[in-house]
């Protein structure tokens, strides 16, 4: 009598009914592989503690299978490896050079902070130890193993993975796996991140591999972003008004992703004469390491929108910076100019200096171009009313604000909606993650009406056998 073998399983360990933190155990033949390994995101201390452990052995996973770079997706892989796992991590080449990038950042900011609670008194028992280091970084980044889009390799015995374009962000990619046990194939698609079509300097996603299982992203279930073309225009008038006022355009913004959207948009709305030729100032050093990145991995031309744009994060008129003191000297100018500085929600990051100077200037506009929690700052210069709180005190909001929410990268529910519906009746079992339940319930009940025979919403350890 032949043996039973387990049918392969997914476990959700996390952006199960949320959105952060994306990390999925799958189980094939008596070994396993992780698909991403994000940190979570929240309050201080239940970050740390989630962030600090795993609901499983680390020594006993044997792979680990990245979808990008942004820190919700392998944001937890030091400490991976900090807690003993010595396998390969596999992900696309553009991944891996911003992970050097993101992940030494991030690492660097831990150890200064540390420094810092030492200085004030904290020791090692007050939890002020960083999570990681740029030593744990450097183990992670020796471990990683690139893998080009729509080229299949066996990862583990029987096991088989495929990349293909999510569109998402500068090597994002789908996950596709087909598993060989017990006599049988079983396979399973992860999305990663989505993307949309048009958005600058990312090619289209690739159409969605059909699979016995399908996990996917679900952020902006429900929700529709303005239209790409719209927000081109919109950002034009936004200059252009700001500028015959004589005032600066603040832009807050997330250094990988967004700010590299933002420049090069900005770039072709000026070139084209839509918007006035002023300065372009990115001040942050992080995304000038990130354009660096950019620079090296898009040298061919890549989708701009209907415009046809090429690549354009440079030039006389784009000026980054990376001193500390220079980034003083520009808070202070009055010149029109436009800034787009580090701090995407407005909770810190060089932006801060800008609001300071800028916030209560009537000439001013601050155009929030991420999204922004509740709770943040961002969030209340979104809100009604006359001032803003940051850094401990109130501020008058004089200056103009602006919400341009059609730089997100994510697919919203429409894309989503194109991209999922082609694999109704070839795809029995759907899982939707990466959402807030009332944004993945719209999906779900979108996809339910287009034929999915099956569409869930894991919780935080469930596992589903495909």
């Amino acid at each position: 009598m032949a043996s039973l073998v387990a049918a392969p399983s997914i476990t959700f360990w996390g952006a199960a009914r949320t959105v952060t933190g994306s990390m999925h155990l799958v189980a094939v033949g008596g070994r396993q592989l992780l698909l991403d390994c994000g940190a979570k995101r929240g309050a201080w201390e239940e970050v740390r503690l989630r962030n600090g452990s795993f609901p499983f052995r680390a020594t006993e996973i044997e792979a680990v299978v990245l979808s990008h770079a942004h820190d919700d997706h392998c944001g937890n892989l030091p400490v991976l490896i900090r807690h003993g796992f010595a396998g390969p991590i596999y992900c696309t080449e553009a991944t891996r050079d911003l992970l050097a990038v993101m992940l030494g950042d991030a690492a660097r900011f831990k150890e200064e902070d540390a420094r810092v609670l030492r200085i004030l008194g904290r020791n090692a028992d007050d939890g002020i130890e960083p999570l990681y280091s740029r030593e744990d970084v450097a183990a992670v980044l020796r471990q990683c193993v690139s893998a080009a889009l729509e080229e299949p390799r066996e990862i583990l015995p029987g096991v088989e993975l495929r990349f293909a374009s999510a569109g998402h962000l500068l090597g994002a990619a789908m996950i596709h796996l087909r598993c060989q046990t017990g006599g049988r194939e079983a396979s399973l698609t992860f999305t990663g991140d989505l993307g949309r079509r048009g958005l600058p300097l990312l090619a289209h996603p690739d159409p969605v591999p059909a699979a016995d299982l399908v996990v996917s992203e679900s952020t902006y279930g429900g929700k529709f972003h303005q239209p790409l073309d719209q927000m081109r225009a919109t950002l034009g008038d936004v200059i252009a008004r700001t500028v015959e006022r004589d005032g600066k355009v603040l832009i807050p913004a997330f250094s990988l992703g967004r700010t590299q959207a933002v420049v090069h948009t900005m770039r072709g709305e000026m070139k084209a004469g839509r918007a006035p030729r002023v300065p372009i100032w990115v001040d942050s050093p992080l995304a000038a390491e990130v354009a660096d990145v950019y620079r090296r991995h898009l040298t061919r031309p890549v989708s701009a929108g209907k415009d046809g744009s090429q690549f354009d994060l440079e030039g006389e008129a784009v000026r980054y910076v990376r001193d500390k003191a220079e980034s003083y000297e520009l808070s202070q100018q009055r010149e029109p100019c436009v800034i787009i500085a580090s701090g995407g929600m407005c909770e810190g990051g060089r932006i801060m200096r800008h609001l300071e100077q800028h916030v209560d200037d009537p000439r001013c506009t601050v155009a929030l171009v991420s999204y922004q929690a509740a709770g943040t700052p961002g969030r209340q210069l979104l809100q009604r009313g006359p001032t803003v709180r940051f850094r401990g005190r109130t501020w008058n909001k004089w200056a103009e604000v602006v919400d341009l929410n059609g730089f997100s990268s994510h697919a919203d529910h429409g894309d989503l909606l194109d991209q999922l519906a082609p694999l109704a009746g070839r795809t029995p079992k759907v899982c939707l993650v990466h959402g807030e339940p009332e944004r993945a319930e719209a999906l779900q009940a979108a996809l339910a009406e287009r034929g999915f025979p099956e569409v869930s919403i894991p919780y935080q350890g469930q596992a589903v056998s495909f």
